[in-house]
């Protein structure tokens, strides 16, 4: 048989094979596409074998996986399923050090999308196990990675698996920070160390990571210190109170009163954040772990290089520095400052502020008053710059001169007036009026008015001056004396009214005084204040520059001249009587002595009545000198 028999035999019975299967619904066509006719039994092991080589992947599950590949945008993950996920490289931008070959959790959101691929997610695989992973950390103390996202009021928000977590500016270093902008997009390695369960708050710390090291360092470093050691350092932080250096690891404090040897308002007049100097340790504590730094020593006190030939009563210049109520700090060198107190800058006793003479940053010419230059110590003087106006104050306000003055203070007994700054006088309030009756000086003057004033003594010891203001006049009770004569009549207004009497208003701007007894009217009503009134005057006492008066003395002395007109004709009608009798006294009667008798008793009865009468007026007189005796 040739061969090309065999070939036709042979796709005739593949023919009547497939004509046969064609009716076999039970024919395997796999079997027969490969061109080899296994078992089912072979298949279904086949199978199986192929099975366990895949993983059994679940949908909505978190698995581990590893990557495979990657590149700019993608990382391609195994997860052992029959194929790769691809997932984006920003889901794992907390972490820029992910390579090949590392193992990464995934979230299987399906087995096939619409193309067929496996779909993954680390994002999410992070989201569903990052509390409880965030919950481990902080209990094992654990180091974990975040990435820095954003700055936020106060510090920074952290990606840690998943959670925003937040990092205080305080956690970030050991040191202030001054950028916080140069952190984000960074990833840092962290520890959490607080967490609030109700609220799913995180706090993460950066700060934590290098403080034991650097506590560890500090003890060494400290362990190495040595007073008057001078090490160098960085400035890392400026404060109001000082400076605060990096010595490398360890801190100290520069106090502002160490950064120089003069006056300094505020350190960053003196260095710079970062500026790197020499500093010299003044002391340390090992168990506070504080060092005291200074910057100051490292240079000569400026005292020891003072002039030598310096002294007492020579002239300097400075800048005034600091200003206080008892006095000003002047600056005459750098380190070197004096005291003007307040009492050194004006001859004038008046109690004043240092402000009211001069400013910090006046320049400003003193006299040495002191100078201890052990002690270092100075004390200065600018009133020295100017004559004493008492050293010849006979000269310019010898007594009698007169002079205008300037009232500064007022007191119950007078009035303190400055003639010009240093030279100071009272004016008695006895020596104020000749006139009125001043009971406080603010009823005659004001403070700051000007006032023209007459010297009436110098107490050149005490520096005062005793002055007046009434004797520019002459004394207008000279003249009074012959006006307001005793028993003269002169009309006045009541001003004031009080429980002794009242005061009256007289002519020639003179008072008088009245005691109630005597401003009771004809009428027999009182008389009121602001009341026009004739008065009599009882008494006028030039010393005591008193006068005192009475309204109710005219009209009782009216009565009184009445009365002795009318006594004056009854004893002329008496007189004539007896005379009369005595005619005709050798003629008498019974008739004519009974008329007698009659005489004689009405005579011996008028007696009596003007005893009593004499008894009233003497007992009202010595009453009046009685109460105008208090009123003194």
């Amino acid at each position: 048989m040739s061969e090309e028999q065999k070939d036709l035999q042979a796709l005739s019975a593949k023919e009547a094979q497939t004509t046969s299967a064609e009716t076999d619904e039970n024919f395997d066509w796999d079997a027969y596409a490969n061109d080899e006719v296994i078992s089912a039994s072979e298949k279904e092991a086949l199978v199986q074998k192929y099975a366990d080589t895949l993983s059994k992947v679940a949908e909505k599950e978190v698995v581990e996986g590893t990557v495979i590949s990657m590149n700019k945008r993608e990382v391609v993950v195994n997860i052992g399923y029959k194929s790769d996920g691809i997932i984006s490289l920003n889901e794992f931008r907390y972490n820029p050090e992910l390579k090949v070959g590392d193992k990464v959790e995934v979230y299987v959101e399906t087995q096939e999308d619409k193309k067929g691929q496996l779909t993954l997610s680390h994002k999410q695989a992070r989201a569903l196990r990052s509390w409880d992973r965030v919950n481990e950390a902080l209990e094992n103390d654990e180091i974990i990675k975040g990435f820095v996202k954003c700055r936020t009021k106060g510090g920074m928000i952290v990606d840690v698996f998943g959670i925003e977590a937040f990092l205080p500016g305080s956690q970030i270093d050991v040191k202030p920070i001054r950028d916080y902008d140069i952190y984000v997009g960074k990833t840092m390695e962290f520890k959490v160390v607080k967490i609030n369960q109700e609220f799913k708050n995180v706090v993460v710390s950066h700060k934590a990571l290098i403080e034991a090291e650097l506590e560890q360092q500090k003890k060494d470093i400290i362990s190495k210190l040595e007073k008057g050691q001078v090490l160098e350092g960085a400035v890392k932080n400026i404060t109001s109170y000082g400076v605060f250096i990096d010595l490398g690891g360890v801190d100290g404090l520069i106090h502002i009163t160490d950064l120089s040897w003069g006056r300094v308002n505020h350190p960053n007049e003196i260095v710079q954040l970062d500026q790197k100097l020499n500093v010299v340790i003044l002391d340390f504590d090992d168990e506070k772990k504080r060092i005291a730094l200074g910057l100051k020593q490292l240079t000569p006190h400026p005292w020891d290089a003072l002039n030598a030939d310096l002294k007492v009563g020579d002239k300097v210049t400075g800048k005034v520095v600091v200003m206080a109520d008892y006095g000003a700090f002047v600056e005459i060198a750098p380190g070197v400052e004096g005291l003007i107190h307040v009492s050194e800058m004006s001859w004038s006793q008046h109690l004043r502020s240092a402000q009211d003479f001069m400013k910090v940053g006046d320049d400003v010419e003193a006299v040495i008053l002191t100078l201890d230059r052990d002690e270092r110590k100075m004390s200065l003087g600018i009133k020295q710059l100017r004559e004493d106006p008492w050293q010849n104050i006979e000269e310019k306000y010898g007594v009698g001169s007169k002079h205008n003055a300037k009232v500064r203070n007022f007191t119950n007994f007078g009035v303190f007036v400055e003639i010009e700054e240093g030279v100071d006088g009272l004016i008695h309030i006895s020596d104020l009026s000749w006139t009125k009756k001043v009971k406080h000086p603010a009823e005659f003057t004001q403070i700051g008015a000007e006032i023209e004033v007459v010297v009436l003594e110098i107490d050149k010891e005490n520096r005062r001056l005793s002055l007046g203001h009434k004797q520019l006049e002459e004394n207008p009770w000279d003249v009074f004396e012959t006006i307001f004569t005793v028993d003269s009549v002169h009309e006045g207004t009541i001003t004031e009214i009080f429980d002794k009497g009242a005061v009256i208003a007289l002519p020639y701007g003179v008072e008088g005084f009245a005691t109630p007894r005597h401003l009771v009217k004809e009428d027999g009503s009182q008389a009121k204040v602001e009341e026009k009134l004739s008065f009599k005057v009882i008494e006028f006492n030039k010393a005591a520059k008193r006068i005192i008066l009475s309204h109710s003395r005219i009209f009782e002395d009216e009565q009184k001249s009445e009365e002795k007109a009318k006594k004056s004709a009854e004893e002329k009608s008496t007189k004539k009587a007896v005379k009369q009798v005595k005619e005709k006294l050798e003629k008498t009667t019974l008739g004519d002595i009974t008329e007698l008798a009659a005489l004689k008793e009405q005579m011996t009865a008028a007696k009596p009545e003007k005893a009593t009468k004499a008894k009233k007026a003497k007992a009202e007189t010595e009453a009046l000198a009685e109460s105008e005796a208090k009123e003194d």
